[in-house]
């Protein structure tokens, strides 16, 4: 199957699986794990922080970082289409006890900070307690503009907020930007780093931050059910990943244009964006049904919409690419 649901649909290759098989381990609540320190380690350094923390999924990952940075009743302001407030089952208002405070999202995926310094709330017992900044980069594929991350991080910590990046494709930013993991990270106090999309592990994210924010972390992801054992088989792939998955994505991303690219040459469909390794297509609400039939009878899997988002990944060549365009182009023909 060609399959352009999500880059979280990446196999393991060989080389991961047996880094995997081989991975020293040992028990990670007692924090005895070598392997899992290791990865934790080398996250926190690339990163620019003083220390990581390794739990199984992007979605933990972000919400022990906001109840690491928020108590009950404290509120966070994020942006409509944030993965932390639309994708997450409400997890920091049903587990955290935390109110999300939601802000459309600019065209470019941007908060915009009239927007942002509008919802801070005053000292004022009616209110929630505003503690908290949450961004998203990439999000829906774009990156965020770097000097809009440099002066929203500025202007929170003027306001005495903290900051919080959900950074699950952020390995996608660093190709797609040529900028460090450091400077990418530097004006947040934490970033969620998730390995098991694009880069392709079956599992696990890394938090990053303060050597206090992640002890505070830790202690959440032990009441959310995350502490595991010998963790060490599931970061073997993650630190496989670093040393081998990273400059790969640029090839995602080149698969993201091209597919763009021989979309946009059928007159029914509209390339509403394309950026880093998603493809975001207009399809007549009324072809999506038999669209999405059609291209499964021919091996293509999609989630079909009429905003129809196409994701590229390690287990695509360009001759899938290729197919897929010809498939779209059948159907319309």
């Amino acid at each position: 199957m060609i399959d352009l649901r999500s880059d979280t649909v990446t196999q393991p290759t060989a080389g991961m699986r047996k880094a995997m098989m081989e991975a020293p381990v040992g028990d990670d609540v007692f924090g005895d794990d070598p392997t899992v320190n290791r990865l934790q380690a080398i996250s926190a350094e690339r990163a620019g922080k003083e220390a990581g923390l390794f739990l199984p999924t992007g979605t933990q990952s972000n919400l022990a970082g906001l109840m690491a940075h928020c108590e009950r009743g404290d509120e966070y302001i994020v942006g409509q289409n944030a993965h932390t407030y639309k994708y997450e089952g409400g997890g920091a208002a049903v587990l955290g006890s935390i109110q999300p405070q939601p802000l459309a999202n600019a065209a470019d995926g941007t908060i915009p900070l009239d927007l942002v310094a509008a919802a801070i709330k005053p000292d004022d017992t009616h209110f929630a307690k505003t503690r908290l900044l949450a961004l998203e980069n990439t999000i829906g594929g774009k990156v965020l503009p770097a000097s809009y991350v440099a002066e929203a991080t500025s202007f929170a910590k003027s306001k005495g907020l903290a900051t919080h990046l959900d950074g699950a494709r952020i390995w996608n930013v660093m190709v797609a930007s040529n900028a460090s993991l450091a400077d990418l990270c530097g004006g947040f106090d934490t970033v969620s780093m998730c390995f098991s999309k694009g880069m392709g592990a079956p599992v696990g994210s890394v938090l990053v931050g303060s050597k206090e924010l992640i002890k505070r972390a830790a202690r959440w992801r032990k009441t959310l059910g995350g502490g595991m054992r010998q963790a060490g088989v599931l970061a073997a792939a993650c630190l496989y990943a670093l040393d081998h998955h990273l400059t790969r994505l640029r090839t995602d991303h080149e698969n993201a244009e091209k597919l763009a690219k021989g979309l946009g040459e059928i007159p029914a469909l509209k390339i509403t964006s394309q950026s880093t390794n998603m493809v975001f297509v207009a399809v007549p609400e009324k072809d999506c049904a038999p669209l999405a039939t059609f291209l499964k009878e021919r091996g293509i899997l999609t989630l079909m919409s009429p905003n129809l988002r196409l994701v590229t990944h390690g287990d695509m060549t360009v001759a899938d690419i290729d197919t897929a365009i010809a498939a779209f182009k059948a159907y319309f023909k």
